[in-house]
């Protein structure tokens, strides 16, 4: 697993180098000072886990991740302030820790992120095997899906589906007709039906239907049918090439 550290105390960075290096699975592929640097090298470098100090001396590094979201990477926090850790936890940090830094305490986080990141891997190919099978099989028979809302239960075409987007535990389904229903499950719960069926998680926040893709950008994103734009992140984006070549 691929290791960024953004700490701008050299004794600090120092020291969780001699840490992280006891871990045969890390590979510190950058590390910098600047919340300006990381911007630039983070996307280009991928890593899978970064380990960020909050507050350096040319900003924080809460703006730098509302920037290039977190969606591709762990982030564990790390600062002598204990304040910052409810921004931290709604951001969506995988750990915050307190400086000092405690060598056990953060060689626990680190192995929870390796052991996440190896069943999330584990997951998709789980996925895709389950795909292959159950479209041999024909589960493309499957029309129709039923969404529970707070009020009712509504019975949807599964074509006329366009994508999905999750938000704090509730999925909003969005339709052809421009209708939206949004029902109190997470995109999970849909996740594993839905792949079966054409559908793609392309993004942490979004499942799409790719017979509604008109366009996808290599900036990273599709448009659908409706003209909406909707984001790709950088794991996501050899898949979502290899479903467009795919498409007859």
């Amino acid at each position: 697993m691929k290791l960024y550290i953004l700490e701008d105390e050299i004794r600090i960075m120092q020291h969780i180098l001699q840490i992280v290096q006891k871990f045969g699975y890390l590979q510190v592929v950058g590390y910098a000072g600047e919340v300006a640097k990381a911007a630039s090298e983070i996307p280009a470098l991928k890593p899978d886990i970064i380990l960020a100090d909050i507050r350096l001396k040319d900003g924080d590094s809460f703006h730098l991740f509302e920037e290039i979201g977190i969606e591709d990477f762990q982030v564990i926090f790390l600062t002598a302030y204990d304040q910052y850790a409810i921004q931290a936890l709604n951001l969506g940090a995988f750990g915050y820790l307190l400086k000092p830094i405690d060598e056990t305490a953060l060689g626990e986080v680190l192995d929870r992120c390796f052991y996440h990141r190896e069943q999330e891997c584990f997951d998709r190919q789980q996925l895709e095997i389950a795909r292959n099978h159950y479209l041999a099989q024909g589960v493309g028979g499957i029309k129709r899906i039923a969404l529970k809302s707070l009020e009712y239960i509504e019975i949807v075409e599964i074509e006329d589906i366009m994508y999905c987007k999750s938000d704090k535990g509730y999925t909003t389904f969005y339709l052809k007709n421009n209708r939206e229903i949004l029902v109190s499950k997470g995109l999970k719960e849909y996740e594993s039906m839905l792949t079966l069926l054409g559908f793609l998680r392309c993004h942490q926040s979004y499942l799409i239907n790719f017979q509604c893709v008109k366009k996808y950008y290599r900036e990273g994103f599709l448009q659908m049918q409706n003209d909406e734009k909707i984001p790709v992140s950088n794991r996501k984006r050899e898949e979502v090439l290899k479903y467009l070549q795919n498409i007859s």
